[in-house]
């Protein structure tokens, strides 16, 4: 099977197609919103918008948001339009700062 899949140049046509559709709207209705809405920067828990940012070709920036009830790390991201980059660190800078959520590992003898 792999052997197969060696031989074939990638995704098929049907897969390119959907491909570009999905990055289109992913785009275009990203860019819409966040001018219509004046938006600085999309704020989102985790990196649920982590693919959406890769597909359309977006910045975003991932921070230590708090620690679940086990005590793992979960972040907060934020993400915006091509070019924002120095905006989306400054708000990761100031939520940092003002949050004071980071930590050490705890160390292990």
């Amino acid at each position: 099977m792999m052997l197969e899949a060696e031989k074939t140049n990638g995704i098929g046509k049907l897969e390119r197609e959907a491909l570009r559709n999905i990055t289109k709207a992913c785009k275009y209705g990203f860019e819409k919103m966040m001018k219509e809405n004046k938006l600085d920067a999309l704020m989102s828990p985790g990196a649920d918008i982590a693919g959406l940012l890769a597909i359309g070709g977006y910045p975003g920036i991932n921070v230590p948001a708090g620690y679940d009830k086990t005590g793992a790390p979960f972040g907060i991201s934020f993400g915006g339009l091509e070019g924002s980059e120095p905006t989306l660190i400054e708000i990761a800078y100031g939520f940092e700062h003002a949050t004071h959520i980071r930590k050490p590992p705890p160390s292990h003898p």
